[in-house]
């Protein structure tokens, strides 16, 4: 009962993150990991668990979709399913102790993705310019990544678009959360099918997330986002460390 509680807990505060800057995967894998979930079934579940949250955002930008650049919404929305495809089944073949391991790099990658994935974006758009077939190239590695992980996606998604030359940034939100929740939705789809869920655990978090979420949207409007985002990412960098402590401070303790 303890450790349920614990989850739907983690699940509030998983999709009030989520709704006010990201990164709600930090605390929901943490939390399902204590709860007694396997890492790999943990990661699983957590994408399962938030996932009505990001189809929600996306319903409520539908009416912002539009292509990238010269790149048709289509074209990265089939090469997005399609990565998120081979990301799942590659999740799936992952051993719970490889997944332990890399772990904490794919929580690094997340965290610097949400701390500085607009600074380099921006850096980076004022150096270099893509071809829209470079876009599908990397929109389908970002999909693997999505389907597997997908910490920070979204923000990876629009430093990448733009890249482009005639690519607005300010009309990026509703791609991205379409094709977030499109890397989702087949790796969601393969989980279920692979029977590779806690059900309990994902249940039990996905209505502490629907709760987050809404509160969050309502915090969202009143708090400072200055400080919001200095609370997200405080946290997230501190989750990422504690688990780069657990990981391999006891192997280097041996040596």
């Amino acid at each position: 009962m303890e450790s349920m509680n614990i989850v739907f807990t983690a699940g509030v505060v998983a999709g009030a993150m989520n709704a006010l800057a990201g990164g709600g995967s930090f605390v929901s894998l943490p939390a399902l990991i204590a709860a007694g979930v396997p890492p790999v079934q943990a990661n699983t579940s957590s994408t399962v668990a938030l996932f009505p949250g990001g189809l929600a955002s996306a319903w409520a930008y539908r009416d912002g979709l539009r292509p990238v650049g010269d790149v048709s919404l289509r074209a990265l929305l089939v090469t997005t399913l399609c990565g998120g495809l081979v990301g799942a089944l590659l999740l799936l073949q992952t051993s719970s102790a490889a997944f332990t391991f890399v772990l904490p790099w794919l929580l690094l990658v997340a965290s610097v993705a949400l701390a500085f994935g607009r600074r380099i974006g921006v850096a980076l758009r004022a150096r270099w310019h893509i071809h829209a077939h470079a876009v599908l190239a990397i929109q389908f590695a970002l999909g693997i990544y999505g389907g597997y992980f997908g910490g920070a996606v979204g923000i990876m998604m629009i430093a990448m678009w733009g890249l482009l030359d005639n690519c607005d940034l300010k009309l990026l939100n509703a791609p991205r959360t379409l094709l977030v929740s499109a890397a989702n939705v087949v790796a969601i789809v393969i989980f279920i099918v692979s029977n590779a869920v806690s059900w309990p655990e994902t249940l039990t978090m996905l209505a502490g997330a629907v709760i987050g979420g809404y509160g969050g949207a309502h915090i969202g409007r009143r708090a400072s986002p200055r400080i919001i985002r200095a609370v997200t990412l405080l946290a997230t960098s501190g989750i990422m460390l504690a688990f780069f402590v657990k990981t391999y401070a006891p192997t280097l303790l041996h040596h």
